[in-house]
């Protein structure tokens, strides 16, 4: 099964993103992987006050990722998988694509101006061509019309 892994936050572009994953994978009789990363936590000599700041951190990325998904289901049908993790996002991209060898591209959102956004940077930049799938960015600019003709 071919599986669109994106990558999911607060932002508008990573929702465009997300729809345009959903509607390939409907068309091409795929799936969803839907990943939320958790920023690494700055160390806090405290312990209790770290636990409270990464069960804050993690329960955050689990509401934003539960509602991408209530809205992919509500919108394609596909039921995808989730998946949270706490680290550095090239990385921990990485390491899905190489365990998961379904996983038929990598699909980001570019911001609509201004800096299209560190993973976009990273994977269209430095680290264009050291992936084994293709990275579709999805311009955060598109209207909703755009993203279904265009998928």
């Amino acid at each position: 099964m071919r599986i669109y892994l994106v990558v999911v936050d607060e932002s508008p572009e990573a929702e465009i993103a997300l729809r345009f994953a959903a509607r390939r994978a409907v068309k091409t009789g795929g799936g969803v992987e839907i990943l939320t990363l958790i920023p690494p936590q700055e160390f806090i000599a405290f312990g209790g006050v770290q636990a409270t700041i990464e069960e804050e951190a993690l329960l955050h990325a689990e509401g934003l990722v539960t509602a991408a998904a209530g809205t992919l289901v509500d919108e394609s049908g596909l039921k995808p998988s989730i998946t949270v993790r706490q680290g550095d996002g090239p990385r921990i991209i990485r390491e899905i694509i190489a365990s998961n060898p379904d996983i038929a591209a990598l699909v980001l959102g570019a911001a609509p101006s201004g800096s299209p956004g560190q993973l976009v940077s990273h994977f269209a930049g430095s680290d264009a061509g050291g992936l084994p799938v293709p990275v579709m960015i999805i311009p955060g600019s598109l209207t909703r019309e755009a993203i279904d003709r265009l998928s």
